[in-house]
């Protein structure tokens, strides 16, 4: 039997208690099958939250060239094991369907023209922070932090990782609300407006944002949590052997 890509643990227990057999490890197989059982019933109840939201959370991730892969990384992989019945993940580029190329010189297809409209969710990943770097090619055009301006509507989640903060800063939605970024750029979002708080991940109800780098995997954690309950979110940290850091802030 092939093995099961971590992302489809959530939906496909089963699969992975029947696979866990061929080891011949009693233990492990029991501890598979009540995976499989606790992904059920969690799956049962992110599923009825879904319905009654009329669909899968709509979850677009804005990429331009000089992303920071780390920076999307995390949540995109997050929301992969929810699964897409759950949460419909896309990523858009400003300037319409396209090749991005990030800071590593990967190149990423955005097929999904821009439509913050279509969107429940949209995160802003970093491009570094300085002389040079992606974000700040995208500060001075200007063009992604307006797109972000205008988009800003009741029952629409801003949020960012890493510096792209200061890309929601840029775009005038920061000021005087409670957010984070990375270290090295906390005393630029001060210095424009953003009231920094001392959280990992700050929640402020249509503004999400967290610190550096490898916090996009607790903002995604985090946001699971939100939109689909901690049950779904304490097994997205098993399937990641990962441990949440840090304290959430939230309103």
């Amino acid at each position: 039997m092939s093995p099961v890509p971590r992302r489809e643990m959530l939906r496909t227990g089963a699969a992975v208690a029947a696979g866990a057999g061929l080891a011949g490890a009693a233990p492990n197989a029991a501890a598979s099958a009540r995976a499989a059982a606790y992904s059920a019933s969690t799956a049962t109840s992110a599923g009825a939250s879904a319905r009654r939201r009329g669909g899968p959370l709509r979850v677009h991730t804005v990429l331009y060239d000089g992303v920071e892969e780390q920076d999307f990384a995390g949540h995109i992989e997050v929301f992969g094991i929810v699964g897409a019945e759950l949460a419909a993940q896309s990523f858009v580029s400003v300037d319409g369907p396209r090749t991005v190329t990030t800071a590593t010189g990967m190149e990423i297809v955005c097929r999904t023209p821009w439509s913050p409209r279509s969107a429940d969710l949209i995160l802003v990943p970093g491009g570094g922070y300085g002389a040079g770097s992606g974000l700040q090619r995208e500060v001075r055009r200007g063009v992604l932090p307006r797109a972000l301006a205008a988009a800003r509507r009741p029952g629409l989640v801003l949020g960012a990782v890493c510096s792209g903060t200061m890309l929601l800063s840029a775009a005038g939605l920061t000021a005087g609300r409670p957010c984070t970024t990375h270290h090295i750029a906390v005393a630029d979002l001060k210095a424009q407006g953003g009231r920094v708080v001392g959280g990992r991940v700050v929640d402020d109800g249509d503004l999400v944002t967290c610190g550096g780098v490898t916090s996009g995997i607790d903002l995604g954690l985090w946001l699971v949590e939100r939109f689909f309950g901690p049950e779904t979110a304490v097994f997205a940290e098993e399937v990641l052997e990962y441990e949440r850091r840090g304290t959430v802030w939230h309103a």
